[in-house]
């Protein structure tokens, strides 16, 4: 079903954005192609008219369909309500899973694999680059720091976007940028791949925490905490097997700017899935456009919603002395949600410093311990395969047991995996089979933590923040990364004691925080989550 309140705001500017951008695109093809009998080597060549034009056209085109996107100037103008809609959220949030959730579920899979994929080819570009360029390694990591940069930058962007205009408009938003900088794959010199990658980051940055914000405001809340926190797990192995199979399959005939151009097909491959992409009935009624939030949860309840009389807006019926919603980054410090957040946040930070350091620099710390270099890969090969069920664990502790307690069990873990290795080095431990416990606790745990972080954080605010308070947080485990990968530069994993014990304390901070102030989501509807907030 779809009605023409749910199609795009302004079609026209919208597809004519969408040809802009692939026309700007395919005009860098003819030169790409033209290097063939080169091996595809374009490093220092001219530009010529036509990629010029092209440049020109993706940027024209990316504006053109965000303005597409966006709601009318009157919905602009609207002021978020306060009060709550009159509409039966509790009754879709009660109904079993349908065929229309599980298409959503599908498309945004495919969005969060897609999404997930850019920033992992990185690794795989980046030898190839280098060698074409004639530059460093160190010089070629820069293209990590830029993707890296711009997915926190984004996260936080696209989390504000997403609640003023949407979280459809600006899901489709990354996709049209995805679409734009494939023409990473055919630029000349390395600074424009720079300033390309920090783009695709951006978008990259952007999708993730919108995707889980969709989820959560559109599946029923009997599914909705396994289904958040499975959407993470595959969506991300996915966006890496599929990394790594592009690498194989197309890198050693057209090399590394192959990686850069299949951005094009697997952007337009979410543009066009866009009809199975609703817009969140929540927002749509926070917006005052009641009549579009009916039909979306008519469509998704099977037809166990039933219409409710036509009511003014909340905003036109509120009493005078009712203030509208407050909105944006400082909203997340007040009151209740200032604990939960500055708990997230800190977790998010540690993680960041986990994943991009500690773990980053534990193969030659292991070396260090006295195991050879081969044996160190096995050893990480062998604690990763030993982890990968964990997955399936957290699946079934968020859903079963509680989402809380799961978040600040595998946090506590975390911390206790970092004790565990500044013991071992304290104790100048040699045992390959104690080294894996350890390794396989932290892999685990890590895996835990961020599986549960961003579900946790979009069920947890209200619907005129919960798109930015879940952009805030994924924005800082990026964050994390970045300040891990200027540590690592430092030095300062290089001492294998002193950083365990680093990161251990603000984990375990974090985790004591969330303890103390976090509150339960499990099989609670979003509504009545803010109710106890809101009381408490």
């Amino acid at each position: 079903m779809r009605s023409k309140d749910l199609t795009f705001h302004h079609p026209v500017a919208f597809w004519l954005g969408c040809t802009a951008v692939i026309a700007g695109v395919l005009a860098h093809l003819p030169m790409f192609t033209m290097a063939a009998p080169m091996h595809y080597h374009l490093a220092g060549m001219p530009m010529d008219n036509a990629m010029l034009v092209g440049m020109a056209l993706v940027p024209l085109g990316v504006l053109l369909a965000a303005y597409g996107l966006m709601p009318r100037i009157e919905q602009m103008r609207r002021t978020l309500h306060a009060g709550r809609s009159p509409l039966p959220f509790d009754v879709a949030d009660s109904v079993p899973l349908n065929r229309e959730h599980w298409k959503l579920v599908t498309v945004l899979t495919i969005a969060l694999a897609v999404d997930v994929m850019k920033p992992a080819t990185i690794g795989f570009v980046m030898p190839g680059m280098a060698g074409e360029y004639g530059i460093s390694a160190s010089t070629a990591g820069l293209l990590a720091l830029f993707a890296l940069t711009g997915t926190a930058v984004g996260s936080i962007v696209w989390g504000r976007l997403g609640d003023l205009f949407g979280r459809r408009a600006t899901i489709l938003l990354s996709a049209l940028m995805f679409m734009g900088t494939s023409i990473c794959g055919a630029m000349p010199a390395f600074g424009w791949n720079l300033v390309m990658c920090f783009m695709m980051g951006a978008a990259a940055g952007g999708m993730l925490p919108i995707t889980f914000t969709l989820m959560a405001e559109t599946i029923p809340t009997a599914h909705r905490g396994w289904l958040l926190v499975a959407l993470g797990g595959v969506g991300t192995s996915a966006g890496y097997l599929l990394a790594s199979g592009a690498a194989t399959l197309f890198e050693p005939t057209y090399t590394w700017r192959a990686l850069w151009l299949l951005n094009l097909p697997t952007g337009a491959l979410i543009v066009l899935l866009n009809r199975y992409i609703p817009e969140s009935p929540r927002f749509l009624a926070l917006a005052g456009l009641e009549d579009q939030a009916r039909a979306v949860l008519r469509r998704f309840s099977g037809g166990a919603v039933v219409d409710v009389p036509d009511v003014a807006h909340i905003g036109d019926s509120a009493p005078a002395d009712v203030q509208p919603e407050k909105t944006g980054l400082r909203q997340l410090l007040r009151g209740r949600h200032a604990r939960i957040t500055l708990g997230l946040a800190t977790c998010a930070l540690a993680w960041g410093l986990v994943n991009f350091g500690f773990l980053l620099w534990l193969p030659a710390n292991l070396v260090k311990l006295g195991i050879d270099a081969h044996g160190s890969s096995a050893l990480l090969a062998r604690s990763a395969i030993l982890a990968l069920p964990g997955i399936a664990i957290v699946v079934w502790f968020y859903q079963r047991w509680s989402s809380i307690r799961t978040l600040v069990l595998f946090i506590g873990i975390t911390a206790l995996s970092l004790l565990f290795f500044f013991l071992i080095d304290l104790a100048d431990v040699r045992v390959s089979a104690v080294t894996t416990i350890g390794t396989v606790a932290l892999l685990l745990s890590i895996s835990g933590v961020i599986a549960t972080l961003i579900p946790y954080a979009a069920e947890i605010y209200p619907v005129h923040l919960r798109s930015t308070g879940a952009g805030l947080i994924a924005g800082c485990s990026k964050f994390g990364g970045i300040l891990g990968a200027g540590l690592g530069v430092a030095g300062m994993f290089e001492h294998f004691m002193l950083s365990a014990i680093i990161i251990a304390v603000p984990m375990a901070v974090a985790g004591w925080m969330l303890a103390r102030s976090g509150i339960e989501t499990r099989g609670h509807g979003l509504e009545a989550i803010q109710d106890v907030l809101t009381t408490e």
